[in-house]
């Protein structure tokens, strides 16, 4: 059974190999999906010979976990499911945007659900590309995604657990992060720590930061400096999925 909310962007060219394919998770602070990071995100990413899936995942006021499950459902379907697509399992990866980039960070570094089905290997992606992404959830956090995503007032305990910066192992795929230097809604500090950790963990990481660009510009085009990063990321998942 096809996941619910997803849909179905396939790669464009010949179709005879197994292509890579990516899990497009839009950004909204776990209360919606911006659209204009959602099917135009797939569309490039189809351009360059992957196979797209945008989530609109759950959202408030669903919490923790049901995001996270509802998208380990998604990355398992893509991986092992019957979409009639030529999807290489060994080469499928997350791309998300600021919430989204929370929650893409999530199945990356392997937060549990609970449940024994959607808890397995194949529901980490093998890599990940983090645009502008909420991270922390202790440090500078994006009070919107936290109050959502863990309830208002939730304990330390739990906001420590979806703290990604804390939970990196050696097992956390890969990642390409960008990030605006003066993003006033998710301060760049997110991206930072992600990195700092996967690069203690000895995960290979690429970080881009641009010096302007206010939140959630999606594809960037028309931002001086952060409008390269489409370009960047295609080179950079070239050279991964070589």
């Amino acid at each position: 059974m096809v996941p619910s909310g997803l849909t179905v962007v396939p790669a464009v060219g010949p179709s005879r190999e197994p292509a890579p394919a990516m899990l497009v998770l839009p950004g909204g602070g776990y209360a919606r999906q911006a659209d204009h990071e959602a099917e135009p995100v797939a569309e490039w990413l189809a351009s360059l010979g992957i196979h797209a899936f945008v989530l609109r995942y759950k959202v408030a006021p669903h919490r923790h976990p049901e995001p996270l499950a509802h998208a380990k459902e998604a990355m398992l379907w893509i991986r092992n499911g019957t979409h009639g697509l030529a999807v290489d399992p060994s080469r499928v990866g997350v791309l998300g945007f600021s919430a989204g980039g929370h929650l893409a960070g999530s199945l990356s570094v392997g937060l549990r659900t609970g449940d024994p089905w959607l808890d397995q290997p194949g529901a980490r992606p093998d890599l990940s590309v983090l645009c502008y992404p909420v991270v922390s959830f202790v440090d500078s956090v994006h009070q919107g995604s936290v109050d959502n995503l863990a309830g208002e007032g939730a304990a330390p305990e739990l906001l420590g657990g979806l703290s990604l910066e804390r939970q990196v192992d050696g097992c956390t795929p890969p990642a390409f992060l960008w990030h605006t230097a003066d993003d006033e809604a998710v301060p760049l500090s997110h991206s930072l720590a992600y990195t700092g950790a996967l690069a203690g963990a000895g995960i290979p990481v690429e970080l881009h930061v641009f010096p302007r660009g206010v939140h959630g510009i999606g594809l960037a085009q028309g931002t001086p400096g952060a409008e390269q990063w489409p370009g960047l990321c295609a080179a950079w998942l070239s050279g991964m999925w070589a």
